[in-house]
């Protein structure tokens, strides 16, 4: 009998080619994302497409009992929505700063909670959620996104403790640079909250650095992600963390061994020479 797999994040990039290597490994897919027209070529691959909104918590919930009334179970829940907002702390507005959050970690954290009774009455499950090489290190003017990665990471940490008595895997993804939406959404946000202003300079080399490090051969193809995650799916034994993608496992590295200062130092040379590129 088929796996079945909820994943949000569907419509676009990691979620979307995850949906389809899922779905070519044999497992019943319930694709989720805000906009189901996005999403004609997965339906028509085979693919079951839910209404989800991740900020709304009806939505959540009746995705979750669609899913159980029509399959009778979940055996996989990826958490894949979320999106990068820059901008310095100073310049955000907090209902962005909300927003973030709202996207990121607790829709994460609320679509966990709906589908554990289900797992926990089948004794099994898998709860694979996307973090960012940004839960393990920050970066100038994406205080918010990274505070809501670091958060999925503490997040992800205890809840795997947690649930092991009732053998369900917490799994972690933590993708580098990556061709998708996100860069262009982050990079716009940059400008749109500090292009002006006293961090207008420094927000200009940033934007600059970001625009050249999300082109040419640095980022991965959104395929090579939604490979990990497949893979971490299909293990029988998972590894807590998958670390994947454009220059993830050498930041995560050098992030270990060099000092903070030592590594606010490197991001700096970085950013000035990247945006003079």
């Amino acid at each position: 009998m088929a796996k079945i797999v909820l994943i949000t994040g569907a419509s676009s990039g990691i979620g979307e080619e995850t949906v389809k290597r899922l779905m070519t490994a044999g497992y019943t897919v319930y694709a989720g994302a805000r906009r189901l027209d996005r999403m004609k070529s997965l339906a028509d691959a085979g693919a079951r497409l839910l209404a989800l909104d991740v900020t709304d918590d009806g939505s959540m919930t009746a995705a979750v009992k669609t899913v159980v009334q029509e399959a009778g179970r979940i055996d996989v829940l990826i958490n894949n929505a979320g999106y990068g907002s820059y901008g310095a702390l100073e310049d955000v507005p907090p209902e962005e700063a909300r927003r973030q959050f709202d996207v990121n970690i607790f829709g994460l954290a609320r679509l966990t909670q709906l589908v554990l009774p289900a797992m926990r009455a089948q004794r099994s499950g898998r709860i694979v959620n996307i973090s960012s090489i940004g839960g393990k290190f920050g970066e100038a003017f994406g205080c918010w996104y990274h505070a809501t990665k670091f958060a999925v990471e503490g997040l992800s940490d205890s809840l795997r403790m947690e649930l092991y008595p009732f053998g369900i895997d917490v799994v972690v993804i933590q993708p580098g640079a990556t061709h998708s939406e996100w860069s262009q959404i982050a990079h716009d946000s940059l400008i749109r909250y500090s292009g002006e202003g006293p961090y207008r300079e420094a927000a200009s080399a940033h934007a600059k650095m970001m625009e050249a490090g999300h082109k040419g051969s640095i980022p991965a193809p959104p395929s090579v992600v939604a490979r990990t995650i497949v893979q971490a799916v299909q293990s029988r034994n998972p590894k807590t963390r998958y670390t994947t993608g454009g220059l993830a496992k050498t930041m995560l590295f050098i992030r270990r061994i060099l000092s903070d200062r030592a590594f606010d130092a490197m991001f700096r040379v970085i950013e000035r020479q990247m945006s003079k590129s």
